[in-house]
């Protein structure tokens, strides 16, 4: 299951049979691994569409590349290329590029079987850990903004009501506001409890005098790699 079906073209031209046979298993392959990205993730088509078409391209140029030295050696130098002309992505969508084009990559060298093996378990083990309750505490984390008189000395101001209803806090960022009359404190906070948000939020307020406050998750865009 797990030969390389190039064997017998390693001394004599590449067909278009085995070509064709390679290109539809990637393809298909990519497929699945665009359908598994979506798998309770947020997604745009763009990167879907990519996604399913690159183990296949990845494919066709290990395909014809292999066993030439110098086009493989030109070949790398294209694909480093392409890195300064993308966007930087979160963890999860790097870990499907990479998954894809190491599936393109054994398509291409012939292995078929290995490909096909790749993406089912590694795609189970992703579906898997994305269904386990890893890494659900960080939905607790939110970022605040709270806007405060410029006459309040804000070092500490919210420090007795953070330790009732918060466990990390962190000061990001102070900016002045409506014409240097206000300040707003931008906190990264993580919270004891989810349901204690709008107590914290009241007592804020009483706090603050009633200017705006805005609570809401971090960012996941800051995820990058």
């Amino acid at each position: 299951m797990l030969d390389n079906i190039l064997t017998e073209t390693t001394s004599s031209s590449l067909t278009i049979g085995h070509l064709l046979v390679c290109m539809l298993v990637s393809l298909g392959l990519g497929v699945f691994l665009a359908i598994l990205h979506t798998f309770r993730n947020t997604y745009s088509k763009n990167f879907i569409v990519t996604l399913a078409l690159l183990p296949a391209i990845v494919q066709v140029v290990i395909t014809i590349v292999n066993g030439n030295l110098g086009t493989g050696v030109a070949v790398m130098g294209a694909f480093s290329l392409v890195r300064f002309r993308s966007v930087p992505g979160n963890s999860r969508e790097i870990g499907s590029i990479f998954l894809a084009m190491a599936v393109g990559l054994a398509a291409g060298m012939g292995y078929l079987g290995a490909a096909v093996m790749m993406s089912v378990v590694i795609g189970g083990a992703m579906m898997l850990l994305v269904s386990l309750p890893l890494g659900k505490k960080g939905c607790t984390k939110r970022e605040l903004k709270i806007t405060i008189p410029e006459n309040l000395d804000y070092t500490g101001i919210f420090d007795d009501i953070f330790s009732k209803y918060a466990g990390r806090v962190q000061l990001n960022r102070v900016k002045t506001v409506n014409m240097g009359s206000l300040y707003e404190l931008c906190f990264q906070v993580d919270l004891k409890a989810e349901q204690e948000e709008k107590k914290m939020l009241d007592e804020i307020r009483c706090r603050n005098g009633n200017l705006p406050i805005t609570c809401g998750r971090v960012p996941e865009s800051r995820e990058e790699l």
